[in-house]
């Protein structure tokens, strides 16, 4: 349990406690996230009186990918379509999106801070007339860098 002690360190955190902030300063509950990745381009070089028969290798520019947030559908609640909409060829309202993940007593932990992100893709929930289950929409952003951060 995650109450301060030494014990905090030996467990790792569960993933199923989070809550984001999506740059209007309200959190708001998912019921997934995924696509928090970074990569590194390694560069090869040789320089022509080198005595090593292969290149070296160096790390290059970063990219990162898309997050993919997805949750249920609610009654007068459509903030994904309100900020897909505002976007328009060239003309973004981008955000900085902030991803918590907390301990029960509702404290991030870790934190994954998203900067200059933008709706990419929209999707709304699939519709069956025997399915039991709940209705989610998905929201595809873009962004610039990724930053995290250790409670």
């Amino acid at each position: 349990m995650a109450d301060g002690t030494a014990q905090d360190e030996v467990w790792p955190l569960p993933k199923f406690y989070f809550n984001i902030d999506l740059g209007d300063g309200k959190t708001q509950g998912f019921s997934e996230i995924s696509g928090l990745e970074s990569e590194a381009k390694a560069i090869e070089y040789r320089h022509g009186d080198s005595a090593v028969f292969s290149p070296i290798k160096m790390p290059g520019l970063r990219s990162v990918g898309n997050v993919t947030l997805k949750k249920g559908v609610f009654t007068k609640d459509s903030i994904f379509w309100d900020w897909f909409n505002e976007t328009q060829l060239n003309i973004i309202k981008r955000r900085t999106v902030i991803i918590n993940l907390l301990n029960e007593k509702a404290s991030p932990m870790m934190t994954w801070t998203l900067t200059n992100a933008f709706p990419v893709k929209m999707q709304a929930t699939d519709m069956k007339s025997d399915a039991s289950e709940v209705a989610i929409e998905t929201l595809e952003l873009a962004y610039e860098t990724l930053a995290v951060k250790a409670a």
